[in-house]
């Protein structure tokens, strides 16, 4: 058998509040609320199970996400129609913007628990042969 990755926990100081915002950046659904988790599934079969754990615990992470570029069209709208802190590069230093690597788009944004989140339409490297 093949080794994938089945599901992550992410922490949060609110679950659903971190799912719900997670879901409806992506046009993605809650699937799952079972004790401290909150599920949202992705496409490939990896759920992202969102746990409530006090704030001075959270250890702001880095997720990244390839979408087509209607994913990320109809996510950066929502990104500002929110008014969500985004960024074209991990350094912050370029605020409000996208970036073009790999010939794609990307994006970084902050989540409700402090989560440093990424959308990109192509890998890094660029798109395989």
């Amino acid at each position: 058998m093949s080794v994938e990755l089945n599901h992550t926990i992410v922490h949060a100081r609110d679950n659903r509040e971190s799912a719900e915002f997670f879901a409806n950046l992506l046009d993605l659904e809650i699937t799952a609320e079972w004790g401290p988790f909150v599920a949202v599934d992705l496409s490939n079969h990896v759920t992202l199970d969102f746990a409530t754990i006090p704030a001075d615990r959270i250890t702001p992470q880095h997720y990244a996400f390839l979408v087509s570029d209607e994913e990320f069209d109809a996510a950066y709208t929502r990104i500002r129609q929110l008014g969500v802190e985004h960024y074209a590069d991990p350094h912050r230093k370029q605020p409000g913007a996208i970036n073009h690597h790999d010939g794609g788009h990307g994006v970084y944004f902050v989540d409700p628990a402090g989560h440093f989140m990424e959308l990109i339409t192509v890998p890094y490297g660029g798109r395989p042969s």
